[in-house]
């Protein structure tokens, strides 16, 4: 009997495959890469043409030796790595440390892993995509040289063990800009107006809302306002006009990597990296009662958004047997397809839609089923109609003001019938009674509200991942280490879902954007994403892309080489004493940002937090403010006698006085604020040009 060897990555889908095929099929893993390269140096043959030179990574011996036991005893070897550019890499690598021959290496691979997924893929084996693994090639080349060439310069100018990364450098500028945005926003005043009606017959009053007159839309003050009043006040509220229309709510489409990183963040508060470690267990086998182990959902990992025709046909017979066949959805228009897509693998779907969540869920974690629900009922609605529902809409007119009431009621409900997000919100019916055009209504109310402008919101897991696939920089296998990345180097910090710059994340971006503002452009790094996908087509040749990258990078790492050799890096030296041997303390970098520390290291170990005063005086009490960071490493500002006294502020607060009530004002970017809301004067900072 022939003896047959599959490779895999992992030992959970080995032990998933193993169950579908004979017995004269061993199945293991490599447990990931087995080759990279070295960590003890850049690793890149930078005066040959930029060959790499890969080592066997530390541990994997053993493995490779087992490895190599097996395939002397087998007549074939089957290298099933995933599906995408680190699969085809690791398979590569795979079959030079196993010495493999070249012209019968037989690579398979499969969207999901199913009996007949997996059996159609081992009657398929094809070689080895080297397209596929020139562009991963490139993308860790790219990678090393960014972070072995910059590290050192924030090590010179910062602290040891500090890193870059190409990726993670825009990411991280990004949360730094949207921060400066937030910190420099000037809040408006504007004022809402509702009216409230008696309508004949009808117990509820019907509200309407201000929306325009014939000057403005925007009511602005107190002033503005009272006007207005006073204006409504001389005449009768007249219905202008009433309409009504059918509207449809397109069906969603099913999850890519982003989009389930985003939808997992908002609706189960799940970060990226929780998401995709899920979605990989879904993806590599759970043990279902009475079907064995099961691949739930199909490969995580893609941005397209494609379903097999195997898949829709399940789907439609799911729909018309649970739902009807009203909600089969004819002949769904694809949407465009992006140029940065790689349409090689489908959308993530559940590979048996019959597997429905209610069936598995005694099988499942609440986490893992949680996940497998909300995948689960978005493809469900993908392949179902349109939600159609009728909109009323009423203009009421009095002296040219014109206010409006709506409200929809749903027809036919389609995909809601599975899956409603939070867009998909339908304000209530408005039951307009018998009135028409042309009729007054009694007023029995105005009520007006103050209100302010809000800044941009800040940067959450759901937000960047969706910018940064808007920008076109990372590729569905990089948004979650990105942002792991930087949560782990403490570049940023997590706080009820927001993400925050650190005191350190905001030093090493203000390096990174002096020195290398090419590294950090977030449309250099998408071209060069773009070049990525070309070498995986294969009409870019892959060291085309390090020849033009690495010339500049070394050029722009030079200059600031030896502009930071004419800086004398040393401590700042403090007023403040040492408790323990009597020296001034000194200002070091730590994980978490400044810290106060003795010089005398190590014989005195002696440190303590850092407050950096503003020289503005509390509000409250009179004492210092100062700068100190929150517990995760969030910069504010606060009263040197916190917590016994209680003032507390992002914004710094200026030495300048308000010129109108003399109070504390706020620093908003180019633009001083006072802190008193009923105040609100504003002025600009003056700088000497």
């Amino acid at each position: 009997m022939p003896r047959y060897l599959v490779i895999v990555e992992s030992p959970a889908k080995a032990k998933t495959i193993k169950k579908f095929l004979g017995k004269n099929y061993e199945v293991l893993a490599s447990n990931g890469h087995v080759r990279d390269l070295p960590k003890s140096r850049l690793g890149i043959d930078t005066e040959n043409d930029y060959e790499p030179r890969y080592i066997t990574i530390r541990g994997k011996g053993e493995i490779l030796a087992k490895l190599r036991k097996e395939v002397k005893k087998s007549d074939k070897v089957f290298l099933a790595t995933d599906p995408d550019r680190e699969g085809e890499a690791i398979s590569w690598h795979l079959s030079k440390a196993l010495k493999l021959d070249e012209d019968n290496i037989m690579r398979i691979t499969f969207n999901e892993i199913t009996k007949s997924a997996i059996k159609d893929s081992i009657k398929k084996p094809r070689n080895i995509d080297m397209d596929l693994v020139d562009a991963q090639q490139a993308r860790r080349i790219l990678d090393r040289m960014v972070g072995y060439k910059i590290s050192p310069v924030l090590w010179v100018k910062i602290k040891r063990g500090l890193s870059a990364g190409r990726v993670q450098s825009v990411a991280l500028r990004l949360i730094c800009d949207r921060e400066e945005e937030v910190n420099a926003f000037v809040p408006e005043e504007y004022w809402n107006l509702e009216a409230s009606f008696d309508i004949k017959g009808k117990s509820k009053l019907l509200i309407a809302k201000y929306l325009k007159n014939a000057s403005q839309k925007t009511i602005k003050s107190r002033q503005e306002m009272d006007e207005l009043l006073d204006l409504l006040s001389k005449s009768d509220f007249v219905v202008e006009s009433i309409k009504k229309n059918e509207r449809t709510k397109k069906s969603p489409m099913p999850f890519i990597t982003s989009t389930l990183q985003q939808e997992a963040a908002k609706t189960l508060n799940y970060s990226t990296q929780k998401t995709m470690r899920l979605a990989q267990q879904l993806y590599e086998g759970i043990d279902i009662k009475g079907h064995g182990t099961v691949g739930l959902i199909t490969y995580l990992r893609t941005d397209s958004i494609r379903i097999s025709d195997e898949a829709k046909l399940e789907a439609n017979k799911y729909i018309e047997e649970n739902y009807g066949a009203e909600y089969i959805i004819e002949d769904k228009k694809e949407e465009k397809v992006n140029k940065k897509i790689q349409d090689a693998h489908e959308a993530i779907r559940p590979t048996n839609i019959e597997f429905s969540p209610d069936m598995v869920k005694a099988s499942l974690t609440r986490d893992l089923f949680r996940l497998y629900q909300l995948i689960w009922k978005r493809f469900t609605a993908s392949c179902m109609k349109a939600a159609i529902y009728e909109t009323t809409s009423m203009r009421i007119n009095n002296s040219n003001i014109i206010f409006s009431a709506s409200g929809s009621e749903i027809i036919f409900d389609g995909f809601m019938k599975v899956y409603v997000s939070d867009k998909d919100e339908i304000k209530d019916k408005i039951d307009f009674g018998k009135l028409k055009a042309g009729d007054k209504l009694s007023l029995i109310e105005l009520t007006d509200s103050q209100h302010f402008t809000q800044p941009p919101a800040y940067y959450n897991e759901a937000s960047l991942v969706k910018t940064l696939e808007e920008l076109g920089i990372g590729r569905p296998s990089t948004y979650a280490p990105t942002i792991t990345t930087i949560l782990a180097r403490r570049y940023i910090v997590k706080e009820e879902k927001n993400l925050y710059v650190t005191e350190l994340g905001e030093a090493v971006n203000n390096i990174m954007v002096a020195a290398f503002p090419s590294v950090i452009n977030a449309n250099f790094t998408a071209s060069l994403e773009a070049l990525l996908d070309s070498v995986e087509d294969g009409t870019i040749h892959w060291k085309t892309v390090i020849r033009n990258f690495y010339p500049d990078l070394d050029e722009a790492v030079q200059k600031a080489e030896a502009d930071l050799e004419k800086i004398v890096i040393e401590d700042e030296v403090t007023e403040e004493i040492c408790e323990q041997c009597g020296k001034n303390m000194v200002i070091k970098y730590g994980p978490y940002g400044k810290f106060l520390a003795c010089p005398g290291f190590p014989e005195c170990r002696n440190a303590k937090p850092h407050f950096e005063k503003i020289g503005v005086e509390c509000p409250l009490c009179g004492e210092d403010i100062v700068l100190r960071k929150s517990k995760k490493g969030r910069k504010f500002y606060a009263c040197i006698k916190s917590p016994d006294c209680e003032y507390m502020s992002w914004p710094r607060p200026s030495k300048i006085k308000c010129e109108k009530c003399n109070g504390l004002m706020l620093e908003k970017g180019k633009k001083l604020m006072c802190a008193s809301v009923e105040c609100g004067y504003v002025t600009e900072i003056e700088t000497n040009d």
